[in-house]
């Protein structure tokens, strides 16, 4: 075997090893990189260079915003309010309270871009007042935890501003774009499912919201999603860019939480920022060692070996855009999100775009693929946290959960096989 053969060997065993020993994946992304460079006689500096050229991007300043905003939102007592303005709107559905949780977190998505953070915020909300009117805990936390998908899919989802990082710069306002109208279907098909199970158990609908509340409700769901609004808008218009207009909303929800609404103290803000910090240092690290990483995968040719070896299995894209599907699923249960697309969009995008699919496209199949990794164990963070809340244990939050996972998967096969689907607004609004 020749050197590069070997340092691929090297640099995919140790990988697999120290993930399967549970090595945090930053640090398993590294020490699988000093390895292979080591084998091959690479000077170690070189390693240092790619992992600080990973993160000296103008564009990653979003993500510490984005996270914020979402902090703040999340401790300012935004989401009761997300959820009574989607209350107002879907509530007298049949199944009224699973409706409103699925509206409830796709606005709470549009805040946030996170899925841990919308079931946290709305599950925390929503699971107990379903259980209040008579739902069954696994269906409550079911409903939830499929809804907070939503999250990584609708702008501003930080996740998609690390794809773009990954895919080597594409249009962070064309994928905020792409990901409104499958944020939309995910929506419907969500609310479908739960309509018809909520039909099947008996439950009806949510009380009525009194008339004298509906202009206060308006107001507040509005202004609660009005950071949303200035992040799209800045970066649509080109007014700003995504970090600028990502420092804005972090202003407006600041002044928002604990200027208007004032529900939490302003002394939790050091909390909240402590935990940003805590986040944004994560992702941060992550993207250096992937930087890093990607680096070692370009110099051993591994991408152009996966594209040969996917060209020589079909020559049919329709296969080909299964498999990978297949395998993002199967990688979505023990990696988790960001990893995933820091990994993965350097080897597979080589391979769409030979079978001419836009990288735009491609990143929003990869984000759902990486979320609903998320409902999955061993590495299913929403489906812990939702079980959590809702006090059921995984088994039972998974059985419910099944339901909504496979409207999920048709929403991908979608958004998969109709371009269209994904790229019709980019390709209208964004010049």
């Amino acid at each position: 075997m020749d050197s590069n053969t070997i340092g691929i060997i090297i640099l995919l065993s140790s990988f697999v090893i120290l993930i399967l020993f549970r090595f945090p994946i930053a640090l398993t992304l590294v020490a699988s990189s000093l390895l292979t460079v080591i084998y091959l006689g690479i000077p170690l500096p070189v390693i240092g260079q790619q992992m600080i050229q990973g993160v000296n991007s103008f564009s990653l300043l979003a993500i510490p915003f984005f996270i914020l905003t979402g902090q703040i939102m999340s401790e300012g007592g935004l989401a009761n309010r997300i959820v009574n303005f989607a209350s107002l709107l879907v509530g007298r559905i049949r199944g009224g309270l699973a409706m409103v949780n699925s509206v409830a977190a796709l606005f709470f998505g549009n805040i946030s871009g996170s899925a841990v953070a919308d079931v946290s915020s709305v599950g925390s909300v929503m699971i107990p007042m379903m259980k209040k009117n008579g739902y069954e805990a696994d269906y409550a936390v079911g409903v939830t935890i499929a809804s907070a998908i939503q999250g990584v899919v609708v702008p501003p989802s930080h996740n998609l501003v690390l794809y773009s990082l990954a895919a080597g710069g594409v249009s962070i306002a064309s994928l905020f774009m792409a990901g409104i109208v499958p944020g939309i279907i995910m929506l419907i098909a969500l609310m479908i499912t739960g309509y018809l199970i909520a039909r099947k158990r008996g439950y009806g609908k949510a009380d009525p919201v009194p008339k004298s509340q509906i202009g206060g409700i308006l107001l507040h769901g509005i202004l609660s999603l009005s950071p949303a609004v200035i992040i799209l808008g800045g970066i649509l218009t080109g007014w700003f860019t995504a970090t600028e207009s990502g420092a804005l909303a972090c202003l407006y929800s600041f002044i928002l939480a604990f200027g208007i609404y004032r529900e939490a103290p302003v002394s939790s803000i050091w909390k909240i920022l402590i935990r940003t910090t805590r986040t944004v240092s994560m992702v941060f690290f992550l993207i250096a060692a992937s930087a890093a990483f990607g680096w070692i995968l370009a110099y051993l040719q591994i991408p152009g070996m996966v594209t040969d070896l996917f060209l020589n299995i079909s020559d049919n894209p329709l296969v080909i855009l299964l498999i990978i599907n297949i395998l993002l699923l199967l990688l979505g249960a023990p990696m988790d999100m960001a990893p995933m697309i820091l990994i993965m969009t350097p080897i597979l995008l080589p391979v769409v775009t030979n079978l001419g699919m836009d990288p735009v496209h491609f990143g929003i199949v990869l984000i759902l693929n990486a979320g609903i990794g998320l409902l999955t164990p061993p590495v299913g963070t929403v489906l812990f946290v939702g079980c959590a809340i809702g006090k059921v244990s995984i088994q039972q939050g998974t059985k419910a959960m099944m339901p909504f996972f496979y409207a999920l998967l048709v929403v991908l096969l979608i958004i998969t096989y109709i371009p269209e689907v994904v790229m019709w607004l980019p390709h209208l609004l964004v010049k």
